[in-house]
């Protein structure tokens, strides 16, 4: 770990020190679940704040970890290829928002926006969301 002192106009007994962690730094290529896994979480971020919606945190980490299980079960190279390719990407998003139960979570709220789309400001892509609370 690096630590590096933050400049402030306080004495030096009361400055912060802030440690870098290797682990912060950005996930290869060779780790396609750790990048999948920061999308997934990125895109429930926005799929929730968008609908002004709490997040069912426990849910959401439940989903996380069941996105983990499926990429870890297909081949190297598939998960490769999920990595590079976005519509594979929100394929397995849906798979793992759904075998998580996160589409049983704020249904009938969810379900009530998602049947006025135009409303919504999400990109289409959250269709593969979306579509689970209207099924």
């Amino acid at each position: 770990m690096r630590a590096s002192i933050e400049s402030c106009s306080l004495p030096s007994s009361y400055r912060i020190i802030r440690m870098i962690a290797m682990a912060d730094a950005e996930p290869t290529v060779s780790d396609p679940s750790q990048i999948l896994k920061e999308e997934f979480r990125r895109h429930l971020e926005i799929f929730y704040a968008r609908l002004k919606l709490a997040p069912p945190y426990e849910s959401v980490e439940k989903a996380i970890r069941m996105l983990i299980t499926i990429v870890h079960a297909r081949p190297k190279e598939e998960q490769l290829r999920i990595v590079s390719d976005p519509a594979l990407q929100w394929e397995q998003f849906g798979q793992a928002f759904d075998a998580s139960g996160l589409a049983k979570k704020h249904r009938g709220i969810i379900a009530g926006l998602a049947r006025n789309r135009a409303a919504l400001n999400l990109p289409v892509e959250y269709d593969h969301f979306l579509n689970l609370f209207l099924a």
